[in-house]
């Protein structure tokens, strides 16, 4: 099995402020911690159930992404994947998800054959759910989305019990095939101790200019033509083949006109006993003002 992971390096939504966002309505990611799509890790244990059925299958990260996206590689690195991409240029900032699903296409037509590509349903800072399907379409593949569990893979067809309104659907489609997983599913395993030790030192490129950039020589420098596994391969979007005026912002019909910082403020408060009358009183206030029911 050739299987191609899509994560994300994400800003930390439990942390945003008033400098979350830029006067042109793209993230500010510099202001905010970055985090491992939490969807994208439930996709990831998936895959890595499915390597776990199969020792043959390959799993590959595929990220987009500034040069710190490279952690999401190494994640991935530790908990059992065996390779990965980070998609990074100047020309990818300020995608929307029309603009990102044309670069991760691109990018997956070099990667090559596969079998089965698979990422969480929607990323935190978006909550769209579009990308993965786009990409599906781009590449004129199958697609399931909302899946809680890859049941089973046999005869070039796999079999995904998927999370809908109000119960479970058991789908069957043909390989190669594009899947979207829910965050209910099984959560991502721990980092391996083994592979910890193995990829710690695993760099991309602009990670190691930003180390060597003050003049200090690289740690280990060494090891990296020694171990080829432990440089992350980068790729701009000349490497993917990809129309420059698709990407980023100039591919990006989505625009943020507005941004507003609300703030909630209790304005009055209200003490009870526990005397069934007064009690009674709240819950037809609350009724009649429609905070419940």
């Amino acid at each position: 099995m050739r299987i191609i992971v899509l994560a994300k390096q994400v800003p930390d939504t439990r942390n945003v402020g008033k400098d979350a966002m830029k006067e042109d309505g793209t993230i500010n990611r510099a202001a905010l911690p970055a985090i491992f799509n939490p969807e994208d890790l439930n996709a990831l244990e998936q895959a890595l159930r499915i390597k776990d059925q199969y020792p043959d299958t390959t799993i590959t990260m595929l990220t987009m992404g500034p040069g710190r996206a490279a952690e999401i590689i190494r994640e991935g690195l530790y908990r059992g994947a065996d390779n990965g991409y980070l998609l990074t240029d100047r020309a990818f900032a300020g995608a929307d998800t029309l603009a990102t699903s044309y670069a991760l296409s691109m990018a997956i037509r070099k990667i090559g054959k596969f079998d089965l590509i698979i990422g969480g349903r929607q990323a935190i800072d978006g909550d769209t759910a579009q990308v993965g399907p786009q990409v599906a379409e781009k590449l004129g593949i199958p697609q399931i989305t909302y899946a809680e569990e890859i049941v089973k893979i046999e005869n070039s067809k796999i079999t995904v019990k998927r999370g809908i309104s109000g119960g479970v659907e058991t789908v069957t489609a043909p390989m190669p095939i594009l899947i979207t997983v829910n965050g209910s599913a099984a959560e991502c395993r721990p980092r391996n101790a083994k592979l910890l030790q193995k990829y710690k030192r695993a760099l991309g490129a602009q990670e190691k200019a930003e180390i060597t950039k003050t003049g200090e020589s690289l740690p280990f420098a060494e090891m990296y033509d020694q171990y080829p596994y432990l440089n992350i391969v980068e790729w701009s979007v000349a490497d993917v083949e990809g129309d420059i005026t698709q990407c980023g912002l100039s591919g990006s019909p989505t625009k943020v006109k507005t941004i507003q910082n609300i703030v909630f403020q209790a304005k009055e408060n209200k003490v009870i006993s526990s005397e069934d009358n007064e009690i009674d009183a709240l819950m037809k206030e609350l009724i009649e003002n429609h905070t419940i029911g």
